[in-house]
């Protein structure tokens, strides 16, 4: 416990912290946007998901570098879970930090438990001292990947949550992802906080100038996306790093393993979502192609690859009622631009066309603040965000066709273009867009 919190002997021994150090002393670093959404007011239990490698850890670090600027350094404790073995193990560490506190004399600690998921049934120990009221007055901060999800242990916490919030740690989007790559020309960027059209157009007009750079830049995310050891090896070497892919799929199958799941049968199913982008899936289809054996595997696979965060599955949706129809054939797209690369390699299959790609890029974006579906029925929008009324239709052709397109309760169909504006039917780039959409709440 001493070992991993080097600030309770000094302030200023955070620089030594090995993540930190790191962060501190890379080239290329940012500070997440999701530190100005993470409410450390007591009591709360805030839960911070997200997959492994996107800087949950990094996330943490900078909170503590915050607190540290005007709290007791022995009021905040910073404890890696990965080595615990059960919730007994974890309820010994969080006994022996509560002897310290009451004998410091700390009113209100600060307490940061990363890869909380590791210990079994660590929810236990967690409940157990709120309910004793040992913690009534102190934030809790917990991180974890997708068990949280997977097994439903925060659901677990009802009525025990405080001020807590749910938070989900994505890789950088393109607008992040600018930010860090060109902030000169970030700061030229409007911001679009709704999906108004209006806004869309004046945001999209305003970064007109610069298309040609927003392109280039775009075309960089789709090699290499938002996760950090990936835009840092572009930046310094270039190009996406071995270290980097190779980060990823090793966390990805030590995920399996913990899982029980056939290494095998993941492999197909990624295969044909990589074989099969953009165009709807059939689960029957799939598992007699790649010999998977049932289209019960298929489902079961895909649903636990969103809740890995791998994946995101677009439902056809109803657009009389905008609802989704599940026994129809879904989109699957994989979530970032990298694991693209890196599923790719690893099923022995060829990377999808740039305009699949492209497409992918802009339906992961918009799930991650939206609803998203799909529908098709001759013609095709698609992605569709059923609250708004909006369809997205994607052209990454020098020329795109844009047309008028109404719906059922599909109120306008908005282009997203490669080089074009066009104020009715509305039709702007793809990348002007994406700049300015912000995913992220202050």
């Amino acid at each position: 416990m001493y070992e991993q919190n080097p600030w309770w002997k000094d302030k200023q021994l955070l620089s030594q912290d090995p993540d930190f150090k790191k962060w501190s002393e890379s080239r290329v670093r940012w500070i997440p946007d999701l530190l100005e959404q993470l409410k450390l007011e007591p009591f709360s239990l805030t839960f911070v998901f997200g997959p492994r490698q996107v800087g949950k850890t990094t996330l943490v670090k900078l909170a503590i570098e915050r607190l540290l600027r005007t709290q007791n350094p022995k009021a905040i404790l910073y404890y890696r879970c990965d080595r615990l073995s059960d919730y007994r193990e974890l309820d010994r560490v969080l006994q022996a930090y509560l002897d310290l506190k009451r004998a410091e004399g700390i009113e209100t600690a600060y307490i940061f438990l990363d890869e909380i998921t590791f210990p079994k049934e660590w929810y236990r120990s967690i409940k157990y001292r709120i309910d004793t009221g040992e913690l009534a007055k102190d934030v809790l901060v917990l991180t974890g990947s997708w068990s949280l999800y997977l097994r439903g242990e925060t659901e677990t916490f009802p009525g025990r949550r405080g001020h807590g919030q749910d938070i989900t740690l994505h890789p950088l989007s393109f607008r992040e992802f600018l930010r860090v790559v060109n902030p000169k020309l970030y700061k030229n960027l409007g911001e679009l906080n709704s999906l108004r059209p209006v806004q869309i157009w004046e945001s999209c007009l305003r970064s007109a100038p610069w298309l040609d750079e927003l392109n280039e830049a775009f075309l960089a995310y789709t090699r290499c996306g938002g996760f950090p050891l990936a835009v840092k090896s572009l930046l310094t070497e270039g190009e996406v790093s071995r270290e980097a892919k190779d980060a990823f799929l090793s966390s990805f199958l030590s995920d399996l393993i913990k899982l029980r799941r056939s290494e095998g049968l993941a492999k197909r199913v990624l295969k044909a979502v990589i074989e099969k982008l953009p165009s709807p899936m059939s689960l029957n289809a799939v598992a007699t192609e790649f010999e998977i054996g049932s289209h019960k595997t298929v489902f079961y696979l895909l649903e636990l690859f969103e809740k890995m965060f791998v994946a995101k599955n677009l439902y056809f949706l109803d657009p009389a009622k905008l609802l989704e129809v599940y026994r129809k054939e879904r989109k699957v797209h994989l979530t970032d631009p990298l694991l693209y690369a890196v599923f790719s390699e690893w099923c022995m299959t060829r990377m999808p066309p740039e305009s699949a790609l492209v497409e992918s890029v802009a339906a992961t974006h918009l799930a991650r603040r939206y609803r998203v579906g799909y529908w098709r029925n001759g013609t095709e929008i698609d992605v569709v965000l059923p609250e708004a009324g909006l369809g997205f239709e994607i052209k990454w052709g020098e020329r795109a066709e844009v047309r008028k397109k109404k719906v059922g309760k599909i109120r306008e169909t908005i282009t997203l273009t490669k080089n074009e504006f066009r104020r009715e039917p509305l039709a702007v780039p793809l990348s002007s867009f994406l700049a300015s959409l912000r995913l992220t709440f202050p």
